[in-house]
């Protein structure tokens, strides 16, 4: 199967690199402080939703009522955790596979975006040796909706100067795949439980498989 697209559109965890580990620790130190239990079951729920969100599915098992304004401290206190695991992170994080197929991705024409509700999109592409690789990127920073909605992608899109029709979107989560399809752009499932949720246009073998279809 080929697709005749004139860019790519990548979610940024768990597509482009791994901060699952991060996101996970951090969190379940909010958790251990507020003595709510928490574990990796739960964590996979957090997959493609925004802060606040997963937050809201962490406190499900709280024995209290929090504030606005507690949640709000919560989540920051979340991401200063968060960002300090960030910055273990190195060009190291990048497999050769992704680098190889992002450089022939490009070499082949084609525009290059990042689609990612996190607010930490900029940092973490810094951290891997990214920070200045794509042509647009659309995060956290830019969007009051997340995925399933598809802002994020029609920001990409938008800052590309592409129509979303001629875009590909490449997700791990099925909030994502949604994103793509409502968003009007082919979407490509990359591991997670983007992979097989029915709704996805093509399930992808691995990320070299791009270079195959596209």
């Amino acid at each position: 199967m080929k697709f005749q697209k004139k860019a790519v559109i990548f979610d940024l965890d768990g597509v482009i690199c791994f901060t699952d580990k991060f996101h996970y620790l951090a969190w379940k130190a909010l958790a251990d402080r507020l003595g709510i239990y928490f574990d990796e079951k739960i964590n996979d729920r957090l997959r493609g939703v925004s802060r606040m969100a997963s937050l809201e599915i962490i406190l499900e098992r709280a024995t209290k009522e929090y504030t606005q304004a507690e949640k709000e401290a919560f989540a920051e206190e979340k991401n200063n955790t968060y960002r300090e695991l960030l910055k273990n992170m190195s060009p190291k994080d990048l497999t050769d596979e992704v680098r190889d197929t992002l450089n022939e991705l490009r070499a082949r024409g084609y525009k290059l975006s990042i689609g990612s509700s996190s607010k930490n999109t900029k940092f973490i592409l810094g951290q891997i040796g990214l920070g200045d690789f794509f042509d647009a990127i659309a995060d956290g920073t830019d969007i009051t909706h997340s995925k399933p909605d598809p802002e994020v992608f029609l920001k990409s899109a938008e800052k590309l100067g592409i129509d979303p029709a001629d875009c590909a979107v490449v997700e791990d989560a099925k909030a994502g795949i949604q994103a793509a399809k409502a968003g009007g752009m082919t979407a490509l499932a990359l591991f997670g439980d983007a992979k097989g949720c029915g709704e996805e246009d093509y399930d992808l073998k691995s990320f070299s498989d791009l270079l195959n279809i596209l």
